[in-house]
């Protein structure tokens, strides 16, 4: 590890002798690309799309990280108009809440074919902004058992995941959670309510450093 941190540090040297001074910032932007690329190799884990992670954390920091947010929120927000999708700015973070009426059958985890679309769109945002990660995030209503639909949850939170990957999005880039019924948006005393709560969240984070 420190032989390749000084082969690395070296070649940082060398490149920075070789640039002009008005080249400074991208030459800055450059080494800490590289010190995170060491940083991700440095956890032991051997997952190689975790160094780009780790590289893109070097990359993205500071005032940075509002203004790349603040571009994907548009690009979300022109891609996804009139599809039903709400989309939701909290702090550095996007959320994008999908209705169930788009997205899965009452009691079923297989995504339906007027969902392919929304995920089509979403999945062209993330291609072009990489230095996010994405939590998906699936809920039900109250009706019927608490453990059935936890794992209902689970299960639509994972077909999700599996679209998207196969749609071009790292795997590395996404994680599946589950609610089941814990937390719903509206009463669960109506079908009005209960159509509500039957939905997925995409929570879209930067990587920051």
């Amino acid at each position: 590890m420190k032989k390749t941190i000084l082969a690395i540090s070296a070649s940082a040297l060398v490149l920075s002798g070789c640039t002009s001074t008005s080249n400074n910032a991208q030459r800055g932007a450059g080494i800490g690309a590289i010190v995170g690329a060491i940083a991700g190799k440095g956890t032991g884990d051997h997952d190689k799309s975790r160094y780009v992670w780790g590289a893109a954390l070097g990359a993205l920091a500071g005032g940075a990280i509002g203004a790349y947010m603040d571009k994907q929120e548009e690009e979300f927000r022109r891609e996804l108009a009139d599809s039903g999708v709400e989309v939701y700015r909290e702090g550095d973070n996007i959320r994008l809440s999908i209705p169930g009426n788009i997205t899965f059958a009452t009691e079923k985890a297989n995504i339906v074919t007027d969902f392919y679309p929304v995920l089509n769109d979403v999945a062209k945002v993330l291609g072009r902004y990489e230095k996010t990660k994405l939590s998906i995030e699936g809920h039900t209503d109250s009706v019927g058992d608490a453990q059935y639909n936890q794992q209902l949850s689970i299960q639509r939170a994972n077909s999700v995941a599996s679209y998207l990957e196969g749609s071009g999005v790292m795997s590395a880039r996404l994680q599946s959670i589950g609610f089941g019924e814990a937390q719903p948006v509206a009463s669960n005393d109506t079908n009005e309510g209960r159509q509500k709560n039957r939905r997925v969240e995409l929570r879209v984070i930067p990587l920051k450093g």
